[in-house]
């Protein structure tokens, strides 16, 4: 199981994130722990400056705007 955390202080990007990163999961039936976080410095602890970030089991995948659909299935399959 992927632990897959968002990073945001829920703006409409990083709901839109969670949901594809949710939706992509579901579709690839791969069970992940989605876990949204909005405390600004647990997000500055991971050295993200520009949100949505997205952290998968511990590393940094992606800093800023939302990631597409492709890449997010990348993400799942490795």
């Amino acid at each position: 199981m992927k632990n897959i955390k968002v990073l945001g202080s829920g703006c409409a990007n990083c709901k839109t994130t969670l949901k594809l990163i949710d939706e992509a999961a579901k579709e690839a039936g791969v069970e992940v722990e989605l876990e949204k976080v909005e405390d600004i410095g647990d997000i500055m602890a991971y050295g993200v400056m520009s949100t949505p970030g997205v952290v998968i089991d511990g590393k940094v995948v992606h800093a800023g705007g939302v990631p597409d659909r492709k890449t997010i299935a990348g993400w799942l399959a490795e």
